[in-house]
């Protein structure tokens, strides 16, 4: 080999090979390729609640989760009436009739909260917004067969048991709680929110829905 072929192969090995305590940087597609996989691998795992699902014969789904960590139930029954069915001049029912709906139905026509307080539940109300009413309540395992039926009587048999007196005296608790809503710092800053982000007309907007029922039902 001549020396001028010998030394230009020298300088090809020395211009191809690193320095001399150096690392040889990777490639842009080879860090990109790490970063990706130890993305996820650090990316924490889906969360998944395993659950059964039936459908009852009156249409009711059911849906059941099993969680043995404690021995009680929770149940949380949703209607899917909210403020967003009710019509201009008529509004304030699915306020009201969560109200009703713990005072008593056809088969126990007293103060919902007193059974279930005497078989220990806790964590039990009820709530309403513009798409649903839902009552829940925690019950002991034991105990799961009366909440069952409680819910299910006030959802079959409540309208036999309202009369006026009770009328009169949840619409008096609903219009209270309004007072107490809009009567404290920034109490009014929702129904505000809400005028300003709905139009007129629209089932959200607040100039179509007041949280106290009318003075008259008919």
């Amino acid at each position: 080999m001549s020396r001028i072929a010998f030394v230009t192969l020298a300088l090809g090995l020395a211009t191809a090979l690193p320095a001399p305590g150096t690392a040889q940087r990777p490639s842009r597609t080879a860090t990109r390729s790490r970063a990706q996989r130890a993305a996820r691998a650090s990316a924490p795992a889906p969360i998944t609640i395993p659950y059964q699902r039936f459908v009852l014969k009156n249409g009711l789904t059911l849906l059941v989760h099993e969680d043995h960590k404690a021995p009680i139930v929770a149940v949380n029954i949703w209607y899917h009436v909210g403020s967003k069915n009710e019509r201009p001049g008529r509004t304030g029912f699915a306020h009201l009739f969560e109200h009703l709906m713990f005072n008593g139905s056809e088969h126990f026509n007293d103060d919902y909260f007193q059974p279930f307080e005497r078989i220990g539940a806790t964590d039990q109300n009820g709530t309403t917004n513009n798409d649903r009413t839902n009552y829940f309540e925690n019950v002991p395992t034991t105990a799961l067969d009366v909440a069952l039926w409680m819910e299910s009587d006030r959802m079959g048999h409540l309208l036999g048991a309202i009369d006026t007196l009770k009328l009169n005296e949840q619409r008096g608790v609903v219009q209270n709680e309004k007072r107490q809503g809009e009567n404290q710092p920034y109490g009014k800053v929702n129904m505000l929110m809400t005028e300003g982000t709905y139009p007129a007309g629209h089932p959200y907007s607040a100039r179509w829905r007041i949280s106290t029922p009318p003075s008259s039902m008919t």
